[in-house]
């Protein structure tokens, strides 16, 4: 499993020019899932998630988690950052879980991560969506279980 984290001030997916979901300040997280992964990769991801210290205190420093100060997630199914691009100018997608084992799982880290984090919303799998975002910082990290 990976995520691209990005905070943000502000994240929207929206779906046939129709915003599904929206975020302002928080964490708006790419997740690309693996053929070989499992429940146990999203309780990790997840539980990274909520806890990574990305927010500045009153000096600047990262000192603070998305729980801490109780800001949206946004979680978005990217089965691309599994893209595989030694070879030719094609990406293999070889790496990543075929809809039929991706979908099942991502839509089991929702509900865990909705579950234990309210403030949080997701894209649609499968959907062609438009995502906006204002990166802050830019803080921008890459998680891979």
């Amino acid at each position: 499993m990976k995520a691209v984290v990005q905070r943000v001030s502000q994240a929207s997916v929206s779906v046939n020019q129709s915003i599904t979901a929206s975020i302002d300040t928080g964490l708006c997280v790419f997740l690309g899932i693996h053929h070989h992964d499992t429940v146990t990769h999203s309780s990790w991801m997840i539980d990274k998630l909520l806890n990574l210290r990305v927010f500045p205190d009153q000096s600047g420093t990262m000192s603070y988690s998305i729980r801490d100060k109780h800001y949206g997630i946004l979680i978005i199914s990217q089965f691309t950052l599994y893209g595989d691009c030694q070879k030719g100018r094609r990406p293999s997608f070889t790496q990543a879980a075929p809809s039929e084992i991706a979908e099942p799982i991502y839509n089991t880290f929702i509900s865990m991560l909705s579950d234990t984090y309210a403030p949080s919303a997701s894209g649609i799998f499968g959907a062609n969506m438009d995502i906006t975002l204002v990166n802050d910082g830019p803080v921008t990290l890459l998680l891979d279980r």
